[in-house]
Formats: structure tokens, sequence, C-alpha cells
């Protein structure tokens, strides 16, 4: 049974495991991030290998990696605040099964072209912008759709759960297609295809979820100017997000695996699945141990370590050039970079209005995307100009440094003890979040 069901009938539950709703959302999630990680990687992967096959060079076909996140990027970046009002005006079901669909269809298309041996790089670059229109108003929708789904004493543990199907889809999914893809170029586009119908599905079984009223005396961009000006005023929030943005920004790899793969370690695909799926195993793990012993103390404090050692390890990474030291990096890259992530996106949620999560959300998300595929196209550039072993090591040590700044500009990330938001908040915001047991 869905969320809202009379609590008499049914005992509150104790783990968000026991909501359907939450199980049928967890779903949706694993196979929705399964089929983002593989095509992504494979887009990847494609594009750098018609570049070096026309005879470019590395720092050249780095520059196509660069633009591939260029690509995914601008369309979150420009339609960031209206994804995020569209999460609080409409059903946030709906929009994530249409992103669902138009994920499918570019899925349906990559195949397609792979399968007739006419890919080339303009349809791929093409398929990226529609792919990260469809992230961006996918993201904002999920995310503030998973703190309706449960109560909210069980929030923490939900998103640590949440968190597992995202990591157990970015291990599987990357490692999925790149083996696949050795079978067949054109597979893991296919089973990409049919993971999205997949979480098309699970979504219509979700039930009618409580979502509070907008408000009518405001216009659409009041709305969204009201929903960034809360970011910017909470210090907290601001600090969480902007700290995850700066240090993945700066210390982001991930663009030049295909890279380090071909022309660095000469594992060829099978090891770029593998270079892929690391940081998502170290991060599965952390948060599996988090969906276990939830962090209830020092939690600030320990966010900034966590992004310290992540730019450290990222460095031991760039200088590698065994592959099981790189791999080791990489776990623990994905462990520190998880353990930021569910402190982050705790104390985000946790601190945010149920009535603006929406448009936070969005701002989270454009942060997440400036870090991640922003991240890809600073990266590429910066291989492009230096190399992609001085990219990478310059991007660690900028990680480190932000540490050190943030920690000044935001004490509050220091002192911050536990997840609790104000008691102010507490007692003017009403409880959406209730869910019942199955």
């Amino acid at each position: 049974m869905g969320a809202g069901v009379n609590d008499t009938a049914h005992p509150q539950p104790t783990h968000p495991i026991q909501v359907a709703n939450f199980r049928i959302y967890w779903l949706n999630r694993l196979a929705r991030t399964l089929a983002q990680d593989a095509v992504l990687l494979v887009i990847a992967w494609q594009v750098y290998n018609i570049a070096r096959d026309a005879g470019m060079s590395v720092a050249q076909a780095s520059g196509q990696l660069a633009l591939i996140g260029l690509l995914q990027f601008a369309p979150l970046f420009l339609l960031s605040p209206f994804t995020g009002l569209a999460a609080d005006r409409f059903d946030r079901r709906t929009i994530a099964q249409a992103t669902a669909l138009t994920q499918l269809g570019c899925a349906g298309i990559l195949g397609l072209v792979t399968f007739q041996g006419t890919m080339n790089i303009p349809i791929l670059f093409a398929i990226a912008v529609i792919f990260g229109v469809a992230r961006g108003f996918a993201g904002p929708a999920l995310s503030a759709l998973a703190p309706n789904l449960v109560p909210k004493a069980l929030l923490p543990t939900a998103i640590a759960l949440s968190s597992i199907s995202w990591q157990a889809g970015r291990i599987i999914g990357p490692a999925m297609g790149g083996l696949l893809y050795e079978i067949a170029p054109s597979l893991p586009y296919a089973v990409a295809a049919g993971l999205f119908g997949i979480s098309f599905i699970a979504l219509g079984f979700i039930g009618k979820v409580p979502q509070p009223p907008m408000r009518r005396d405001q216009r659409p961009i009041g709305q969204i100017l009201d929903g960034l000006a809360y970011v910017v005023r909470n210090k907290m929030v601001l600090g969480s997000i902007t700290l995850d943005l700066a240090a993945v920004f700066l210390a982001g790899a991930t663009a030049l695996f295909p890279v380090y793969a071909r022309d660095i370690l000469h594992v060829g695909a099978s090891g770029l699945s593998q270079l892929a799926a690391a940081p998502a195993i170290g991060a599965g793990v952390m948060a599996a141990w988090f969906s276990f012993r939830p962090m209830k103390t020092n939690v600030g404090p320990k966010m900034l370590w966590s992004v310290a050692i992540f730019g450290a390890a990222t460095i031991a990474f760039a200088f590698s050039t065994w592959m099981p030291l790189s791999l080791a990096m990489l776990f623990i890259v994905g462990a520190t970079d998880m353990f930021s992530v569910y402190v982050r996106q705790s104390l985000v949620q946790l601190h945010t209005p149920d009535d603006k999560r929406g448009r936070v959300s969005s701002v989270s998300l454009l942060a997440i995307s400036a870090s991640n595929e922003g991240g890809d196209f600073f990266s590429g550039s910066l291989a492009y100009l230096l190399g992609p072993v001085a990219a990478v090591a310059a991007g660690g040590a900028g990680a480190i440094f932000t540490v050190a700044a943030w920690a000044r500009l935001f004490p509050v990330l220091v002192t911050t003890k536990t997840f609790d938001p104000p008691p102010e908040m507490l007692e003017g915001t009403p409880n959406h979040s209730k869910g019942s047991p199955s």
C-alpha cells in the first residue's frame, strides 16, 4: 500500500524497505542508473575511439571527451531553475516517467545506428544533449519524491538505501556496458532501453504521494527565485552543495577513463569497465555501511575530511601505471565520495522545507551536474592543455585546497554535529513524509 494509509490500520514502519512505494522507487532508481551509466560509458568510449582512429592525438581525443561533458552539462545548467519548479508544480511521478521514455528512445537510436555501423561523433553529441535534458528534469523530480515516501525519522536510512540502488547501478552499469560492448557494440544500448522501460513501468505502480501545494500568489519566476534565495540564505545547504561542486569539478577523473584504459594502462574495453566500476564499488560499500549504521555525530567535520581523502586518492590514481593500484585508489575515491554524498544529501533534505524540495533539489542537481559533467569538460580541457596525468593530479590537489577554503568560508560545516534541522523549521513545516508499510 502507498503513503497516506490510516496509521491505525497499519503500524508505522521501522525501516524504509517496509514501505511499498519506497521499494518500487528503489527498483526504478536501480534500473535507471544501470541504464544511464552503461550508456554514458559507451558513448564516451565510442567518441574517444572514433577520434583516435581518425588520427587525433591523445590530447585532441581528450578534447572530444571534454565536449561530451559540456554538451551534457549545458542543458542541465540552462534548464535547472525550470526543472526544479516543474518538480514542485507537477506530479513528480509523471515527470520521471516522461524522462524514462525519452532516455529509452535515445538508447534505441544509439543501438540502431551502432548496429548499422554508421555511428559518428555528431550523432553521439546530439544524443548527449537530449540525454542531458532528460536527466535535468528527472533529477529534481525523483530527488524531491523520495522524502515523501517514508516517515521523516527514516529519511537518513532511506537516503542510504536509495544511494545503494544508485551505487549498485553505477557498479554494474559501467561493467555491464563494457562487457556487453565486447560481445556486440549495439548490445549495451539494447539492454539499456529495456531497463529504461522497467523504470517507466515501476513508476506507474507508485501510489499517490502527498505533495504540498505551491504558493499561488507568486509568479513562476518568483517561485524559482524563492527556491534560489532559500539556498543562499541557508549556509548549511549552500556550503554542503558547493563543497561537492568545487571538489568534484576539480578532481573529476571519470571523463579520462577512456584515455587511461587505452593509452596509459592499456587494458581495453574490459579494463575500462573495471575502472568505471571501482569507485562505484567503494561507494556502494560505504552506502551499505550507512544503511545499517547511520552516522549520528560530527557529520560536518567528517564530510570535510572525506573530501580531503578523496583528493589525495585522486592524486595517487593520476600517477599510477599499475592496474591494481589504480583500482584501489578509485575504490577509495568512490568510498569517500559516497561518504560526502550521504552527509550532504541528508543535511540538504532535512534542512529544506518540503514545499521547496523540488527547487532546492534542482540547485543541488545543478551543482552535481556542474561537478560531474562540467568537471568532465574541465578535466578533458585540462588534459588537452597539460596531458591527462597532470590534469588529474592537479584536480586532486584542488579538491584538498577546496576543503581548507570551505572550512573557513562556511564555519557551520565545521561546527555541525548532527543531521537535526533547526527547531524553527520543524515547527513551521508540516510533515508530508508519512509512509505506511505494505
